[in-house]
C-alpha cells in the first residue's frame, strides 16, 4: 500500500515537472505592399497586433518588383499595389483571388525639394522651368517608370505638360518612390517627384507643387488576396484595412480613402487617353508586356 502511494506521489511530481508545450502560434500574415505605404501600414499593423495579438509581416518595394516575386512563388498572403497595371498583371496570371480585389486608396503626385531649399511653392504647368530649378548639374529624383508606379505617373505628367524632353537626360531613377524621397531629403537631388503621402512622412522635404490630376492617370491603390495564400488570418487583416480605424490612419498619412461603394470596382474610370496601364506597358495576350525594352 505504501509502495503504491509512493509511486502515485512520484508520478505526480513527474507530471508537475514535465514541460508543458505552448499552443502553436498562427503564422504571421505576409503582406506585399508598395513602398509608399510604409508609414501608414506599419502603424496599422501595430494597431492590429495590439487589438488581436496577431502579427502582419510587411515587405515593401516597388509594385512591379513585388508582383514579379509573387509570380515567382513568393509566399505572400495579400498584395497592395500602387497602380492597377501590376494588379492586372497578377490577375491575368490567376495569381490573385478576383473576388477580393478592390480599390482601397488614392493619392496625389507632388514635386518636392529639400526643406532648406530656397525654391518657392509654385503652380506646376507647361511653363514650369524645371531645368532652372535643377541648376547646372542637379538631378530630378523619381522612380524608374518601368517598375515603379510613381515613376510611371511622373513620366505621364511630365509628358502631358511638355516637360519630359527637357528633363529626361537629367534624371536620378530609383528602385522605389521612397528611395527617390531619400535622395531629396539628404540633399543629393534638388528636386524629386513623389506621392503626397511620401512628402507628408518626411520632414526633411517640402512640397513645391502638385501635378494637375489631368496630367496623369488616377493614382489608385488596389488590394487583393494572393491566390496561393493558405493563412487563415490573411482575410482578417485584409478586412481590417477597410475599417474606420485603418481609414483614419490612412487619412492622417495623406492618402485618399476611397468610398466603400467604389472599392469593389476592379478599375477606376480612367480617361480614354490613359487606359489602365502605365507608359511603356500594354495589355498582352498573357498579361502586360513591355513596349519600350
Amino acid at each position: 500500500m505504501c509502495m503504491n502511494r509512493a509511486a502515485i506521489a512520484f508520478g505526480a511530481l513527474l507530471a508537475l515537472a514535465a514541460p508543458v508545450s505552448a499552443p502553436a502560434q498562427a503564422p504571421s500574415v505576409t503582406i506585399y505592399a508598395a513602398a509608399s505605404l510604409k508609414t501608414a501600414l506599419d502603424t496599422i499593423a501595430a494597431q492590429w497586433h495590439k487589438e488581436t495579438g496577431k502579427t502582419a509581416r510587411i515587405s515593401y518595394a516597388a509594385s512591379g518588383a513585388l508582383a514579379k516575386q509573387i509570380e515567382a512563388g513568393a509566399p505572400a498572403d495579400v498584395f497592395l499595389s500602387a497602380d492597377v497595371a501590376w494588379m492586372d498583371y497578377l490577375a491575368e496570371h490567376n495569381l490573385i483571388r478576383p473576388e477580393t480585389r478592390r480599390n482601397l486608396l488614392g493619392n496625389a503626385l507632388v514635386l518636392v525639394a529639400p526643406s532648406e531649399s530656397k525654391a518657392q511653392p509654385m503652380q506646376i504647368d507647361a511653363q514650369t522651368d524645371l531645368s532652372a530649378l535643377l541648376g547646372t548639374d542637379g538631378r530630378l529624383a523619381m522612380g524608374q517608370p518601368k517598375s515603379v508606379p510613381a515613376g510611371a505617373y511622373a513620366e505621364q505628367a511630365l509628358t502631358a505638360l511638355g516637360l519630359w524632353s527637357k528633363v529626361k537626360d537629367r534624371l536620378a531613377q530609383t528602385e522605389s518612390v521612397r528611395a527617390a524621397l531619400i535622395f531629396v531629403a539628404r540633399g543629393e537631388a534638388p528636386l524629386g517627384i513623389v506621392y503626397r503621402s511620401d512628402a507628408h512622412a518626411e520632414p526633411k522635404v517640402k512640397v513645391l507643387g502638385t501635378f494637375p490630376e489631368a496630367s496623369h492617370a488616377p493614382i489608385v491603390y488596389p488590394i487583393a488576396m494572393v491566390a496561393a495564400s493558405m493563412n487563415p488570418d490573411a482575410k482578417a487583416f485584409y478586412d481590417y484595412l477597410a475599417t474606420p480605424a485603418a481609414s483614419a490612419i490612412f487619412t492622417r498619412e495623406a492618402f485618399d480613402v476611397l468610398p466603400s461603394d467604389g472599392r469593389k470596382a476592379a478599375l477606376m474610370d480612367l480617361p480614354p487617353r490613359f487606359g489602365s496601364v502605365m507608359p511603356g506597358l500594354e495589355p498582352g495576350m498573357h498579361g502586360i508586356k513591355r513596349t519600350d525594352n
